[in-house]
């Protein structure tokens, strides 16, 4: 395999990661809810979102903008949590999927509502749901490299417009059954937001060391989930399927660099039943330390695992591995090790 497909990281810590949970929960059975008429004409059961995915809720914020207030709480959190003053970073990276302008970049209205320095870079990386895994593997590089101190990964979220657009064509009387199967994965999503602080280990001892990992692609894959604003178009099949050969050949070429299988948390992106089971059965995890929060919140794209890990936080101790583990659309997979 040629290229930089693993990776290993130097001297980059983990200070702190914090999440900030969307305030409106909305219950799958609404969802049901609006969509009886459909259900009916289909003959497709109610409850499929809870039976099928585990979705049994997921969160959205009071008002269209509020994941860019999210992601500066989520940031400002970070930061406290980790001791570092606005003024010390040197990297501020983006990692949402949702946007509402194609210019300018969601960053820069993150970086102003923190009120950082003049001189600390600030852009967006988009990448599906390994964005903000994309973005630690960034930050942890130019930290190793010497260029910046600390750096600032954060991710909002906001899927009611696509939730509410879904909804509304499904309930288009024309609707076919594959039809809706194709856009079922759009009521699965949530919102919300997270961050982390990323900083030199050799300064932080208390820190949680970012050991490196691996990426794959298969690219060839592009056209198997596509959304906008208007909504999400999968072919979940397909997706699962191809999505699971390219873990699998991930960790498999891992193991030449990697052990991961002790690890003491497989920390995922959060999707559904499904994914989360394919997964284990296909790498041969251990059930029990695959810690989940897609029955509550949903798929929250890029802040789904940051949120996932702030939660876990909790239950770890010094020592502990952690294995950070993400597919994308696209087809994209990522894993990134952090000892606690």
């Amino acid at each position: 395999m040629t290229g930089n497909t693993t990776f290993r990281h130097h001297n980059a810590a983990l200070l702190s990661v914090a999440e900030v949970t969307a305030p409106v929960p909305v219950p799958s059975s609404e969802f049901d809810r609006v969509l009886a008429p459909t259900l009916k004409r289909l003959r497709l059961p109610q409850g499929l979102l809870e039976r099928v995915a585990g979705v049994t809720e997921r969160r959205n914020w009071h008002d269209s903008g509020d994941f860019q207030a999210g992601a500066v709480e989520a940031g400002e959190k970070a930061l406290a949590e980790a001791g570092i003053r606005p003024d010390q970073v040197g990297l501020l990276i983006n990692t949402s999927v949702t946007r509402e302008n194609l210019e300018p970049s969601v960053a820069v209205a993150i970086h102003h509502g923190l009120g950082l320095q003049p001189g600390a870079m600030n852009f967006d990386i988009t990448n599906a749901c390994l964005g903000f895994v994309n973005g630690m593997t960034l930050a942890a590089t130019m930290i190793d490299s010497g260029q910046i101190d600390y750096a600032l990964i954060v991710d909002g979220e906001d899927a009611a417009k696509v939730q509410q657009a879904t909804l509304n064509r499904l309930n288009e009387p024309q609707i076919t059954r594959d039809e809706f199967m194709n856009e079922f994965a759009s009521l699965t999503l949530g919102s919300g937001a997270a961050a982390a602080v990323i900083g030199p280990a050799d300064r932080h001892p208390e820190g949680h060391r970012i050991k490196g990992g691996i990426a794959r692609a298969g690219t060839e894959h592009h056209e198997l989930c596509v959304g906008d604003h208007k909504g999400m178009f999968t072919n979940a099949k397909a997706l699962l399927e191809n999505g699971m050969k390219l873990v699998v050949a991930a960790w498999r070429e891992a193991q030449q660099e990697w052990d991961w299988r002790q690890m003491d948390r497989y920390v995922m992106h959060q999707v559904s039943h499904i994914h989360t089971d394919a997964i284990v059965k296909a790498i041969d995890l251990i059930r029990d330390r695959v810690p989940l929060t897609y029955p509550k919140l949903g798929n929250v794209g890029p802040a789904s695992l940051p949120i996932t890990l702030a939660r876990e936080t909790q239950n770890l101790q010094p020592g502990n591995r952690v294995l950070c583990m993400g597919v994308g659309s696209g087809i994209n997979t990522a894993m990134t090790e952090i000892v606690w």
